[in-house]
């Protein structure tokens, strides 16, 4: 699954032509989730609060982009990177 951003510990990643809806999935050591991209809420899995709230962050201030690698990734196309949170 390739990653499309890594910060903090934390690790995003998307899988190519993956299931609706739209969501993206992260990894924090043993926690892993999958988060809907426009709601950006918790679709699946557990995280620690605060690794939770900074990957909220972090998917608020670049929902459009996230959304943008969704559909290269229903394509077939290479997804690139996002920046990570500062």
């Amino acid at each position: 699954m390739p990653e499309i951003c890594r910060f903090l510990g934390i690790v995003i990643r998307m899988y190519y032509e993956d299931h609706l809806p739209p969501h993206f999935h992260a990894e924090y050591g043993e926690y892993h989730i999958k988060v809907n991209i426009n709601t950006l809420s918790v679709i699946d899995g557990k995280f620690p609060p605060k690794a939770l709230g900074l990957v909220i962050e972090w998917a608020s201030l670049h929902q459009r982009e996230i959304n943008e690698i969704w559909e290269r990734a229903m394509r077939m196309e290479p997804l690139g990177k996002i920046a990570p949170l500062e």
